[in-house]
């Protein structure tokens, strides 16, 4: 047997390796956070199951089909302790998706891609079989893959214990419009983990500094959160109701006031007033004749949740486009 027979095989470097090679040493190199995030993740599910297990539990204590523990129809409304702190856990469902997401983009900046960079060791892989596409790819494909289905599930057992609390009419705090439900009732939550992915990376290959690109990564992401928290009910067309009374159903109220005999519209807070008489003198002075309020029916959620993750999926590809383009400035 000659000398040459007792070499190892060459490892393929052509097309055909793909990202293998990259995929093998990322998940080698992040291990250990890569078990944090799944432990992230089991540790999510199973305070929803317990949060409802607990409910469940303590519906002996129950005396009424709403939750009431006092006698039905009396006027009052006092729910068991499990109930009224399961409602209150939930309500931050959505905040807790989007720290996930920022955690996300911060992690991307800093440990997974800008560190490498800073110290130089991303030379090693690229001296070897991974080109820098496809250094920054793994880094974006292999995350990519792992937060979505991580999302996806933490999303569907949300929503299932949400829907098990906001169906009670007494319910406090769940809407569907709420700040802290809303992104964690569907496809934005995935949208905004691969935008923190995107914007993570992009942040990493233009700053080159694992601190300022961590800190730069979680402003951009602050920024865009607090952003559609404050415009998401511009997202979509609102409903107009006339009439005294306020819209039926799980409606979001964005806005309300009087409308004046030639259709001009007087806002509440244009009047507004220690007492509700004061603020309706103050219309009818000004000339309103019947109330307005604009609104989004509880059939708008889906319209405003696929509108947003929309923008988010093509913000997240901007930011990708352009991190590519920005390595291959820099290294060819």
């Amino acid at each position: 047997m000659s000398a040459l027979d007792l070499r190892a095989p060459a490892v393929p470097t052509g097309p055909s390796a793909g990202l293998r090679g990259p995929v093998r040493v990322l998940l080698h190199q992040h291990r250990r956070s890569l078990w944090t995030a799944s432990a992230l993740l089991m540790l999510g599910i199973g305070i929803v199951v317990g949060l409802r297990i607990w409910v469940a539990a303590a519906a002996s204590d129950e005396l009424c089909p709403d939750g009431d523990t006092t006698a039905c129809g009396d006027g009052t409304y006092l729910p068991t302790y499990a109930r009224s702190a399961t409602e209150a856990y939930l309500s931050d469902g959505g905040s807790v998706v989007l720290l996930l997401a920022a955690l996300i983009g911060v992690f991307v900046a800093g440990p997974l891609i800008a560190r490498e960079l800073e110290s130089g060791t991303f030379r090693l892989a690229w001296a070897q079989s991974a080109s820098p596409a496809q250094w920054l790819a793994a880094r974006l494909a292999l995350p990519a893959a792992l937060v979505t289905a991580g999302m996806t599930v933490l999303v569907l057992v949300y929503r299932w214990g949400w829907s098990g609390m906001q169906s009670n009419p007494h319910a406090s705090g769940l809407g569907w419009y709420e700040n802290g439900i809303h992104p964690a009732l569907g496809p934005t939550a995935v949208a905004y983990a691969l935008l923190a992915l995107a914007v993570g990376a992009l942040c990493a290959v233009a700053v080159r500094r694992t601190v300022l690109s961590m800190s730069l990564a979680a402003l951009v992401l602050g920024t865009v959160m607090l952003g559609f928290g404050k415009r998401r009910y511009e997202l979509w067309p609102t409903a107009r109701f006339l009439g005294g009374d306020v819209p039926s159903g799980d409606a979001w109220q964005i806005e309300w006031g009087m409308l004046t005999a030639s259709g001009k519209e007087i806002y509440w807070k244009d009047c507004f007033r220690a007492g509700t008489e004061d603020t309706a003198s103050c219309l009818r002075n000004q000339g309103g004749i019947t109330y307005f309020a604009d609104y989004h029916p509880a059939s708008h959620f889906w319209p405003l949740q696929l509108v947003e993750t929309g923008i988010l999926l093509v913000l997240a590809a901007l930011a990708v486009a352009l991190a590519f383009r920005v390595l291959r400035r820099r290294h060819g």
